[in-house]
């Protein structure tokens, strides 16, 4: 126990001293550290930050969020990804408005959205509950520590520092991406080293898991220009990007004016974007900023466009 309380205080000791001077680590409002958590599920930091601050800056708290329309969260939204996070986001704020807080981890855990993850990060955070968050981060951190493949979630709560657990939280997961990386671990700077049981063979930990096969979709879409502006069409109001703006579909004749890649998951879609003439059934638009555009018709666009 107290070999743990000290490699505790030196994780703890190494995170003030070293952490990196992100947005939403200079506040302990619970509704900015929320809107944090949820952009980077499945984001890189690099890419959610002018995400998060164009978002904080037009819906500055949650009852402004909650006001909002749809569209306009997700035509900021648009090009992040994901967009069932904005939707159960919006959703949430409405009751968050309505009834203020929640302030514990299983309070968190009612709101659309959040997840057992989500959840322990913003009550530990925001308002310090002993409450761990793993993510794929801390589970690396601690597989490699203990030098075990089984779940971690109960050495994470054992080992949460009672006075300090949202700086705990975040000690470990930037342990986990900044030091103890997945492919190249650079165990000299460790704080944990000295202590950590599987620093000598540390790709055993934790067990890598299978990867599901990639599947390749081709499409054709058709860039339609009209006094600069751009033809759009709106997806159904249910299933996959439920109410977003894409290209339309295009019949190929003759060669494209571009292909591209573009991966959603287990899919990486290849499209080949063909000049169209304008066609009944959608809208022209020339600021795109204001429309919520799914992230494949934003990359084309924006390169056809230069």
């Amino acid at each position: 126990m107290r070999a743990s309380i000290r490699a505790r205080h030196k994780l703890l000791a190494w995170y003030r001293k070293n952490r990196r001077d992100l947005p939403w680590r200079r506040t302990k409002d619970p509704y900015a550290i929320w809107v944090s958590e949820i952009m980077l599920q499945q984001t890189r930091v690099a890419a959610a930050i002018p995400y998060y601050e164009r978002f904080l800056s037009r819906f500055p708290d949650v009852h402004g969020l909650a006001r909002s329309r749809i569209d306009d969260v997700l035509a900021l939204w648009s090009g992040l990804g994901y967009y069932r996070r904005a939707r159960h986001l919006h959703e949430a704020a409405r009751r968050v408005s309505a009834d203020g807080f929640p302030r514990t981890e299983a309070q968190w855990r009612e709101l659309p959205g959040i997840g057992p993850y989500a959840a322990a990060a913003i009550s530990s955070i925001a308002f310090e509950e002993p409450a761990a968050a793993v993510d794929g981060n801390v589970i690396r951190v601690l597989s490699r520590f203990h030098a075990t493949n089984g779940p971690v979630r109960d050495l994470a709560q054992a080992w949460l520092s009672p006075r300090s657990p949202g700086d705990h939280n975040q000690a470990l997961m930037e342990l986990g991406a900044t030091v103890c990386l997945p492919r190249s671990p650079l165990c000299p700077r460790c704080p944990l080293s000295s202590s950590c049981k599987g620093r000598l063979d540390p790709r055993r930990y934790p067990a890598p898991r299978a990867r599901k096969p990639v599947t390749e979709e081709r499409m054709s879409v058709a860039l339609i220009l009209r006094g600069g502006k751009v033809q759009l069409r709106r997806r159904p109001a249910t299933g996959l990007l439920a109410g977003m703006w894409e290209l339309p579909p295009a019949k190929p004749r003759g060669a494209p004016l571009a292909v591209l890649k573009h991966s959603v998951l287990d899919r990486r879609q290849v499209i080949s974007v063909y000049a169209g003439r304008p066609r009944r059934g959608g809208r022209f638009f020339g600021d795109l900023s204001r429309i919520p555009l799914t992230a494949a018709a934003k990359k084309c666009v924006v390169l056809l466009r230069r």
